[in-house]
């Protein structure tokens, strides 16, 4: 069986000026957007992949909603095997997760609602009670209006429509996919979160490579043939990705305003997108033959997601021509030294400060808080070294529901390693702000994407922290005011 394997060439023989690309990258460096990943390609031509370190091409990342559209994949795929309809009732298939008497609204509401995201529900069902079954919330939340009339982004959809590709197949919803679509080659380490219950979070569990989603992009563009196998219809594709409903009442940005399709979002400049939380993208260009893929946390940014349509717009689309441009070794080279450059940028700020000597090696620990007796922290202690290499780094130790961990930190540069309490592995860099309060920020970049912010404030005796996570469902310790002394 043939697979896919992507064939690189140089930007300009696909049309496409290196320097707009370079711009691309040094545009969001300075608007400081936390990129992971940038993948181009034009005219089926990868013409340009960066990682920015600690990220690397086998790094598996989490694509939060870009899941939708794998699952609207799945079960158009159940489709035309006959399985199912678009046109049936959720409810036929779910007869053991029914109350007893179900809502007139919920019985009306089709799998094609459900794609549409014209369900009968506002919100999330799930989230109101993360402990309960997250399927059968859907069926038992009370509705807010019937379905098929309004566009409201609801994530129980797709997982709902998840476990019905789980429970018809017998697999994992991306094994199924996996075996379907063998010809793309998704790696064997992608995997999908599963909700507590079992199932597969196909609104938003997606853990892959950014050229996975390169691939699923292709397979998309090309209208389901991979190959020389069709393995799904165009006919559902187009559909999929045609403008089924209007998105401007509630849409965040910009570029969410321009229409929805099933699980994927319309663009501008006559494009499509599937979307995933804090930047994950692929961004579907038909007019320029162009597929662009990002990974990144935009999630503490307002309108960073904007930010990265705004710079593939502004510093690419306008100069990508129709004809192969003029080959370049210099340029050539200063695109290979930009994509060997890219990085997650450390914080800003001073690197040193006078109270670091004051405080280096001191324990405080915690007396009170607003979060003492939820987070379990008990005591705080910062030690700064230089490495063999001369960088700066620092190391914030703490108590936690008696046990030590540790997070380390550069000043001035990044260091790594796996995140405590959770495995996760991040990024972290400290920098001491005017007011002489120390600012370390660790990029979670896992399983899990986010951040966790932490701001230290030093006393003659006692210290203050102040912690911040932004980040989806783990990480809730890492909140709040904390109040320290020094330990006699």
């Amino acid at each position: 069986m043939r697979t896919l394997i992507f064939e690189k060439t140089a930007p300009e023989a696909a049309g496409v000026p290196g320097d707009s690309i370079i711009r691309f990258t040094k545009r969001l460096a300075a608007r400081r957007i936390p990129m992971h990943s940038l993948l181009l390609m034009r005219r089926d031509k990868l013409i340009f992949e960066g990682y920015y370190s600690p990220c690397r091409a086998e790094t598996l990342h989490r694509m939060f909603s870009i899941s939708k559209s794998f699952t609207a994949v799945a079960i158009g795929l159940l489709a035309e095997e006959g399985k199912l309809s678009l046109d049936d009732p959720i409810i036929r298939h779910f007869p053991e997760k029914l109350p007893e008497r179900v809502h007139p609204w919920i019985a009306a509401t089709t799998i094609k609602d459900m794609l549409m995201m014209r369900s009968c529900h506002a919100a999330t069902t799930y989230k109101l009670n993360m402990n309960t079954d997250w399927v059968e919330s859907y069926f038992t939340t009370p509705p807010t209006h019937p379905a098929g009339t309004l566009f409201h982004y609801d994530t129980s959809a797709p997982h709902t429509l998840c476990a019905l590709v789980e429970k018809m197949t017998g697999l994992s919803m991306l094994d199924y996919l996996k075996k379907k679509l063998a010809p793309l080659g998704f790696s064997d380490e992608s995997y999908m979160v599963k909700d507590p219950f079992g199932v597969s979070l196909g609104g938003s569990g997606l853990v892959a490579r950014s050229t996975d989603l390169l691939k699923f992009g292709y397979f998309i563009a090309h209208r389901g043939e991979v190959c020389g196998q069709q393995l799904l219809s165009a006919s559902y594709i187009d559909m999929a990705v045609s403008h089924l409903s209007d998105t401007c009442v509630t849409a965040p940005v910009p570029s969410e305003a321009q229409g929805y399709g099933m699980q994927f979002w319309r663009g501008s400049h006559n494009g499509y997108t599937c979307y995933g939380m804090g930047g994950q993208l692929i961004i579907f260009l038909p007019d320029y033959d162009l597929i662009c893929v990002t990974t990144a946390d935009t999630q503490d940014i307002q309108g960073g997601n904007q930010q990265i349509y705004d710079a593939l717009y502004e510093e690419i689309l306008p100069y990508i021509q129709d004809d192969a441009l003029p080959a370049s070794p210099e340029k050539a080279l200063l695109l290979e030294e930009n994509a060997s450059s890219l990085r997650l940028e450390p914080l800003s700020g001073a690197r040193a400060s006078a109270v670091a000597d004051e405080i280096n090696g001191k324990t405080f620990l915690v007396r009170s808080g607003t979060s003492d007796e939820v987070s379990g922290f008990e005591s705080f202690t910062l030690r700064f070294e230089r490495t063999s290499s001369g960088q700066q780094t620092g190391t914030l130790s703490f108590l936690h529901r008696q046990r030590p961990y540790s997070i380390q930190f550069g000043l001035g540069n990044m260091q790594t390693g796996t995140f405590p309490l959770y495995d996760q592995r991040y990024a972290a860099s400290g920098a001491w702000l005017s007011d002489g309060t120390l600012y370390i920020m660790a990029h979670v970049i896992d399983a899990y994407v986010g951040s966790v912010h932490f701001q230290l404030s030093f006393g003659k005796d006692d210290l203050t922290v102040f912690m911040r996570k932004k980040e989806e469902s783990l990480f809730q310790e890492f909140n709040g005011h904390l109040y320290c002394t020094v330990e006699k």
